[in-house]
C-alpha cells in the first residue's frame, strides 16, 4: 500500500544547523530542559536525570503517567486534561504489527521528534500515522508527554487527532489521524513532475483553516495554549486540502492575569519565529501570530521562510518582503509565479494586507487571532474564477475585519480593526 508524505525533513527545529544562533537568544536566568530519554535496566527504569524510578512503581501507574509525576511541567502544559480526554495506550508489539515492523514502504518523513510511519490499527481498521521517538534525535520525553498532555485536552477541526500513544521501557511513539494529503509544505516547495500546484482559492482556504485552529488555542481553549511552532510542515492535509495543525510539544500555557508573557528558552523554526521572542526569550500569543503571518507570506508568494538558494538579500522572507508592502506596484511580483496570474488582484492586496500586520516588528502591533480568522473566512469565501480573470465578488472586506478602502496607501498602514 503506497504511502503519502507526512511533514517533511527540510524544516527543523532549532537544534539544525541554525541551532547555534538561537541558543544566543536563550535567557540566562531560564532553566535548561535537557532532552529526557529513557534507559531500562535490570533493576530500575530510569527517566533521565529527573528521578529514578523503580519497577514496582512503574507496575502500579502506566509509564505515560510516570513521565507526567517525574518531570517538571507546571510552566508547560495543564495535566487536567490529560485525566478528562485520555489518549488510547498502545503497546509497542501493536505499533509493530501496524506498520510490518516498520518497513521502508511504510516510512513516510522525518522531523525532530523522529521517523514517522503510516500504518494500519487491525483493532480498529484504520490508516494512522505513528511516530516513533529517537532517543538521539532533537527532542525527548518531554516533548513527548506535553503532546500527549495537550492533544488529550483539545478537540477542534483544524487540530490533527491524538488517536492514541505507547510508552513502553524507552520506547515513545504517538498515534495520529493519517492525513493522506500530507503536509502544505509538500505542495508549495520542490513539487514533482506533474504535480498541480495549489490554487488561489484552496491557499485561502489553507489559511483561514489554520488561522481556525490557532484561534481555538489561543481564544476558546481553556487554559489558552501557545502554539510556538506554526510552519508549513506543521499544516497537515486531509481530504479536500482540510488543514490541521500539528505537532505540539513545544505548546505553551499562556500568560495569564495582570501577565502579559511566558518567559522561556527559545524553541521554534528559525525563520519563523518572531524576533522579540528570539531576542527576549518572552512568549506571548502574539508570537503566534508573527509566524502565522511568515505562513500566509509563504502561500502568497510560494518563497520559503529562508531559503539559502536566494540572493543573500532575499534569503530571509519576511525581510525581503517588509520593502515591498510599501509600494503597491510591487504587488504582482511578490505572488508565486506557479499561479501563472490566476489570482485575485484585490483579494491579493488584502492578503498581503493581512501577512504585513501580522509580520510586524512591534508584537503590540501585531492583530488578535480573532481578528486574523475573520479576515480569512471573508477571502476564502470570495471564490475566484480564473475563467472569467476577474473576482467573482466585488464587495469590500467588511470593515469590521479589514480596512482595505483606500487603494493608495501602502498595505503596511492598513490596520485590522480589533472585535
Amino acid at each position: 500500500m503506497g504511502c503519502s508524505c507526512w511533514p517533511g525533513s527540510s524544516s527543523k527545529r532549532s537544534a539544525n544547523k541554525n541551532m547555534s544562533k538561537e541558543k544566543k537568544n536563550n535567557i540566562s536566568s531560564n532553566k535548561s530542559r535537557p532532552h529526557a530519554q529513557t534507559q531500562a535496566s535490570s533493576d530500575e527504569l530510569k527517566v533521565c536525570a529527573y528521578k529514578t524510578v523503580t519497577k514496582e512503581e512503574v507496575a502500579k501507574d502506566d509509564q505515560l503517567s510516570v513521565d507526567v509525576k517525574h518531570l517538571n511541567l507546571n510552566d508547560d502544559i495543564s495535566k487536567d486534561g490529560y485525566s478528562r480526554n485520555r489518549a488510547q495506550p498502545f503497546t509497542f508489539e501493536e505499533l509493530t504489527a501496524a506498520t510490518a515492523n516498520f518497513q521502508s514502504d511504510c516510512f513516510l518523513g522525518s522531523g525532530g521528534f523522529g521517523k514517522v510511519y503510516k500504518g494500519f490499527l487491525e483493532k480498529t481498521k484504520q490508516d494512522v500515522a505513528i511516530k516513533q521517538l529517537d532517543r538521539n534525535g532533537l527532542q525527548g520525553i518531554k516533548e513527548f508527554v506535553v503532546e500527549v498532555l495537550t492533544l488529550s485536552m483539545v478537540e477542534h477541526p483544524n487540530l490533527v487527532k491524538l488517536i492514541g500513544f505507547c510508552a513502553e521501557g524507552d520506547q515513545r511513539l504517538l498515534v495520529y489521524e493519517y492525513m493522506p494529503l500530507g503536509s502544505l509544505e509538500n505542495h508549495l516547495y520542490d513539487l514533482s513532475p506533474g504535480q498541480k500546484p495549489l490554487d488561489w482559492n484552496t491557499r485561502m482556504k489553507i489559511a483561514a483553516g489554520a488561522a481556525k485552529g490557532l484561534e481555538y488555542l489561543h481564544v476558546k481553549l481553556d487554559p489558552p495554549i501557545i502554539y510556538r511552532d506554526l510552519k508549513c510542515s506543521n499544516i497537515l492535509l486531509g481530504e479536500g486540502y482540510h488543514p490541521k495543525l500539528s505537532d505540539f510539544g513545544l505548546a505553551k500555557v499562556g500568560p495569564s492575569g495582570d501577565k502579559t508573557h511566558v518567559s522561556t528558552r527559545v524553541m521554534g523554526t528559525y525563520g519563523y519565529c518572531a524576533p522579540d521572542y528570539a531576542m527576549t526569550g518572552q512568549l506571548t500569543f502574539k508570537s503566534d501570530i508573527y509566524s502565522f503571518g511568515v505562513v500566509l507570506l509563504e502561500l502568497i508568494t510560494g518563497r520559503k521562510a529562508i531559503d539559502n538558494a536566494r540572493e543573500r538579500d532575499e534569503q530571509n522572507l519576511v525581510a525581503w518582503a517588509r520593502p515591498m508592502f510599501k509600494d503597491r506596484k510591487n504587488f504582482s511580483r511578490m505572488v508565486d509565479p506557479l499561479l501563472q496570474g490566476q489570482y485575485p488582484v484585490r483579494g491579493l492586496y488584502q492578503a498581503l494586507a493581512i501577512a504585513a500586520m501580522c509580520v510586524q516588528e512591534q508584537p503590540n502591533m501585531r492583530p488578535a487571532v480573532s481578528d486574523v480568522v475573520m479576515a480569512l473566512n471573508y477571502l476564502a469565501s470570495q471564490k475566484y474564477d480564473p475563467s472569467n480573470h476577474v473576482h467573482s465578488s466585488r464587495k469590500s472586506m467588511p470593515s469590521s475585519a479589514m480596512n482595505m478602502d483606500d487603494d493608495k496607501k501602502p498595505v503596511s498602514e492598513h490596520e485590522l480593526d480589533s472585535c
